[in-house]
């Protein structure tokens, strides 16, 4: 089934549970072309001069992740690293859409792209089990011929900070911002 542009981003009600504390209600049009132009995020001013804004999108299960990406990119995309966090960003949708929800297009995944004037910093969520504490290893496999094991190595390499949730069904990735 394509995944129709229209379709990609939809308004996601405050009762999500994201660990924030904070309530919020993603603001956007339902066309894609009006969207990138008008998503409101969330703005939150916590410290004198200090905004930290958030935008959140919920998109289906799907390996077509390209306008998606672009989204989440869109305030870097001028960054000497771009290469890096569009590898590693990528990464991390594929392993959640593959590993997290089995493929299925019936589950979503939950996007939250946080902008402060430092870190930009995404998470991911899917509705998998999660991935255990053990597997978590930012290392090389061992054998070179190892069907798989390579991407939290790529995701640790693309972002100065990778955290995960306790229940591991949750991707936090952070890159400081260049100046």
């Amino acid at each position: 089934m394509p995944l129709h542009l229209s379709t990609l981003l939809f308004k996601i009600p405050s009762t999500v549970p994201w660990g924030f504390p904070w309530n919020l209600q993603l603001l956007t049009r339902s066309a894609f072309p009006k969207a990138v132009s008008g998503i409101r995020p969330f703005r939150l001013n916590l410290f004198a001069g200090k905004t930290f804004t958030w935008t959140d999108y919920i998109t289906p299960s799907t390996l077509q992740l390209g306008p998606l990406l672009e989204l989440l990119l869109e305030p870097v995309a001028q960054a000497a690293n771009l290469a890096d966090l569009q590898l590693g960003l990528q990464e991390a949708l594929v392993n959640a859409v593959r590993h997290g929800n089995g493929g299925d297009p019936s589950k979503c995944l939950r996007i939250r792209r946080i902008l402060s004037p430092r870190w930009v910093i995404w998470q991911i969520q899917d509705e998998g089990f999660g991935v255990p504490p053990a597997s978590r290893t930012r290392e090389l496999p061992a054998s070179p011929e190892a069907c798989c094991g390579r991407g939290f190595f790529l995701i640790h390499h693309c972002f100065d900070d990778v955290r995960w949730s306790g229940r591991g069904n949750r991707l936090q990735l952070a890159a400081q911002r260049r100046r």
